[in-house]
């Protein structure tokens, strides 16, 4: 027995690993902020940290209000209703999703600013009027809100729809009307989803410091790129990168107690989902319209935009531009498939262990919850938590070699694609694990136990097995990780090598330059790609949609 349980730790060892190295920039930036500088803090607050800490506070409630009411309200009505186009809308609504935040703060900035088409038109017809100004935090707020309620409207339409039509009906029999049913019963019952939703879009706002930027609305995540290109202090940026992990920790607490204790159980019923009741008249063409015209803002009119300016800029390019085009785009291409195989071979040790821990398997378990944080975690806090041990490690590198043999190598591990696949992996880790720990939960024990019975080593069990019945999984937590470091800006922005762009750091300096169709082409790229989890969500949901009603 004893040996058994030595096997199991010793097994465990590379998954204690790889939970370490993940977890260590959370690490780093905390210890940061236990042993803080004055001097530091003292010119952070006389400075720009309480405007950021202020604009911070504002982004988050703000986008949280927004992608509460707009996500849940469009789910509702899709949901509880039959209009025009709904069957339609139910799967358009998510198209907002493949639209990274910057691309779409880009674009509106470029549309609504001064000089831009809509108040030169409205200027031209009405003479001089007043206009809100764009490049403000309600701006921003708009920006996020409308690239971000998809996260809240994916998870209430899958609430509502896990709901039993006996138990709202139940309601309605008991003299409540449909929207008092709504208020009473069904929110209550999707108030984990909702939660659950709402921080995930919270996330996205706080590690988002691009489309700030341009609206003029300086917050945390913002001022660490701002202070470590502008400054070069890495000591400041990874404190002020500790105040932001405590805005991240705060969110992850709030959700928790968002959901709260209470837990809800659906019992099932004869008809399983509400009931949709026909809205008819100028009622069904009103909420036709009012999804219609949150899929224009949110998704075709900037696409549109995008289009036009892209057209018009391949017609003016010079060979130069497409050169450096491909360029970029193969180094993006390069990354994203390098970050999503590693992600994919880590999420595979980390979940095959979990499976097989045997006496071991709380440890690997603990292990796997800690590996799968940090999405939760900002993108400029894993940035800077992990410059700081590999600049560490770089020197002392050239120490012991100029010690030893009198030579410097330089910086080998800051500033490469070593540091930059690393953080990668540790930010997207948890979208890789959960498409792969899902797959792995379908495979029955009875096939595990029959190959080991025939005598099956663990290793081979994995490779003829196990791989060849989650390929889809795999498949599927490959293309997520992919696309998000496609239009991954934080982390590229400070850990790539000198002089190697991505298309979206392409995007960012052309439209901090205000080169809007300079920065089209790779925007619709980036664009296009963010498209194939969002049909790749489509299909899980039609496919769960038909098991359903098959049983």
């Amino acid at each position: 027995m004893m040996v058994k349980r030595g096997q199991s730790v010793l097994s465990a060892l590379p998954i204690l690993l790889i939970g370490g190295l993940i977890v260590l920039p959370v690490v780093v930036v905390l210890s940061a902020l236990l042993t803080p500088t004055p001097q530091i803090w003292g010119h952070l607050w006389a400075t720009i940290l309480p405007e950021m800490i202020g604009n911070t506070l504002v982004l988050l409630l703000g986008v949280g209000v927004g992608t509460l009411l707009l996500g849940t309200g469009l789910a509702w009505l899709t949901v509880a209703y039959r209009f025009p186009g709904r069957a339609a809308f139910d799967w358009l609504l998510l198209l907002p999703m493949a639209v990274p935040t910057f691309v779409m703060g880009y674009v509106y900035m470029a549309t609504l600013d001064f000089a831009g088409p809509v108040q030169s038109t409205l200027r031209g017809l009405f003479g001089s009027i007043w206009f809100p100004e764009i490049r403000s935090g309600g701006g921003a707020v708009l920006v996020m809100t409308l690239v971000l309620y998809p996260y809240v409207y994916l998870l209430a339409r899958a609430a509502f729809q896990e709901q039993a039509r006996n138990t709202f009906e139940a309601a309605r029999a008991m003299g409540y009307s449909r929207t008092s049913a709504f208020f009473r019963l069904a929110l209550p019952l999707a108030r984990p989803s909702l939660a659950a939703g709402v921080a995930l879009a919270l996330m996205e706002a706080l590690t988002d410091f691009a489309t700030v930027r341009f609206f003029n609305f300086p917050t945390l995540s913002e001022g660490i790129i701002r202070v470590w290109h502008g400054m070069m202090d890495l000591r400041a940026a990874t404190e002020l990168a500790g105040v932001l992990l405590l805005f991240a920790l705060a969110l992850i607490a709030l959700e928790r107690l968002l959901r709260g204790r209470a837990r809800y159980f659906q019992t099932g019923g004869y008809s399983p989902g509400i009931g949709r009741v026909r809205l008819t008249g100028w009622r069904g063409w009103g909420a036709a319209g009012l999804c219609g015209l949150v899929l224009a803002i949110a998704f075709l009119v900037p696409v549109l935009q995008l289009a036009l300016w892209a057209v018009r800029d391949l017609v003016q390019a010079g060979p130069s531009t497409l050169a450096a085009y491909w360029r970029l785009a193969g180094n993006s291409l390069l990354l994203s498939g390098l970050a999503a195989g590693v992600a994919i071979i880590v999420a595979v040790v980390v979940s095959n262990g979990v499976r097989m821990g045997g006496s071991g398997g709380w440890l690997t378990r603990a292990i796997a919850r800690l590996a799968s944080t940090g999405y939760a975690i900002p993108g400029a806090v894993i940035a800077v938590g992990i410059l700081l041990p590999l600049s560490a490690i770089d020197h002392a590198l050239n120490d012991l070699l100029e010690g030893w043999r009198g030579i410097t190598i330089g910086l080998v591990l800051t500033g490469s694609l070593v540091g930059l696949i690393y953080a990668y992996v540790v930010r997207f880790m948890a979208v890789a694990y959960n498409s792969v720990e899902s797959s792995l939960e379908k495979v029955t024990p009875n096939i595990s136990l029959a190959a080991r019975t025939l005598g099956a080593s663990p290793r081979r069990l994995l490779w003829q097995i196990h791989l060849p019945l989650i390929t889809p999984g795999l498949l599927a937590g490959a293309i997520l990780v992919f696309v998000d470091v496609m239009k991954e800006l934080p982390i590229t922005m400070i850990l790539r090598p000198f002089g190697y762009d991505t298309l979206a750091i392409w995007v960012w300096q052309m439209a901090a330059e205000s080169l809007w169709a300079g920065a089209a082409l790779p925007a619709l790229t980036i664009v296009a790609v963010g498209v194939l989890p969002v049909i790749l969500l489509l299909r899980i949901t039609a496919a769960k949609s038909g098991s359903e009603s098959n049983q």
